[in-house]
């Protein structure tokens, strides 16, 4: 699976108002139960899928989104397998980063075999940074959510930063928004990439009401253009959780993708960092 890091374009350090720097707010929104994206401890879980997810648990995270590897979908095991590793932990896998392509079929079975809810498009599945490419992407999103509804899947896009690319003066996100059917196509907003693109989260809270069911909650160093451990970067964490019932969230998963350390101690610092806030 490639970094998310590859997607990236260059762009200047954007001032986007309040989402830049940290807020002292006083109204606190927590978040019961956060998740994490194994893309974080990609390697771990490549190494050792059970030892790694065991280390997770003991940190306290009850939801698990998985990333497609060299490995598969679960890191080398079965869709049985891994479903039954998270609950022995006391965990549950709720949704999965795949692929759309010539496997799609034995993916959405697989998927479905798992007990995950949602199974999420990680990447654009063609090339083009075009109005009639994400036209075109759009429909086919539509037609695999209907495929994924009939299996009992809710399918789902997740967003880089190109996404929010201008073509032609259109938002190529607005397009995938403003042309695929909510109830088909449930968005995955990576809160880290938006704010890197320059934008604003909760302009497409308000636009898009209920629309993004899932989280990346990432932070960001907007001069390196990498994710960082929370409070470090430009995402005001206390201020975006107050916006959890306009999004539609239902759950959040962190992601980060550069470390202080190791993967485990920066999740470790942004557990605590939220029971903190």
């Amino acid at each position: 699976m490639k970094t998310r890091r590859n997607f990236l374009k260059t762009a200047g350090t954007v001032a986007i108002g309040s989402m830049i720097l940290p807020s002292f707010v006083s109204a606190r929104a927590k978040i019961k139960n956060p998740g994490i994206q194994l893309y974080t401890v990609r390697t771990e879980m490549l190494a050792d899928a059970r030892g790694t997810l065991k280390k997770l648990a003991e940190l306290g995270i009850k939801q698990i989104e998985s990333a497609r590897s060299a490995k598969g979908n679960y890191y080398g095991l079965s869709a049985k397998e891994m479903k039954q590793a998270c609950k022995d932990l006391g965990m549950t896998l709720r949704s999965g980063h795949v692929a759309v392509d010539a496997k799609w079929q034995q993916t959405m079975e697989e998927a479905a075999e798992s007990g995950q809810e949602y199974i999420i498009c990680s990447s654009m599945p063609s090339s083009g940074q075009t109005i009639d490419n994400y036209r075109r992407v759009a429909d086919a999103f539509n037609r695999t959510g209907e495929e994924c509804r009939k299996t009992g899947l809710k399918f789902g896009y997740h967003n880089h930063d190109y996404e929010f690319e201008k073509v032609d003066g259109q938002v190529l996100f607005d397009l995938l928004m403003d042309n695929t059917d909510p109830k088909l196509v449930h968005m995955e907003l990576d809160l880290g990439w938006v704010i890197a693109s320059g934008n604003d989260p909760f302009d497409y809270f308000k636009r898009y009401k209920g629309r993004f069911p899932l989280w990346h909650l990432k932070d960001m160093n907007l001069q390196k253009k990498e994710s960082t451990e929370f409070g470090k970067g430009g995402l005001d964490i206390a201020k975006i959780l107050q916006h959890q019932g306009e999004s539609g969230l239902k759950y959040l998963f962190i992601e980060q993708e550069e470390y202080a350390k190791n993967p485990i101690e920066s999740m470790k610092y942004n557990i605590d960092y939220l029971e903190r806030i």
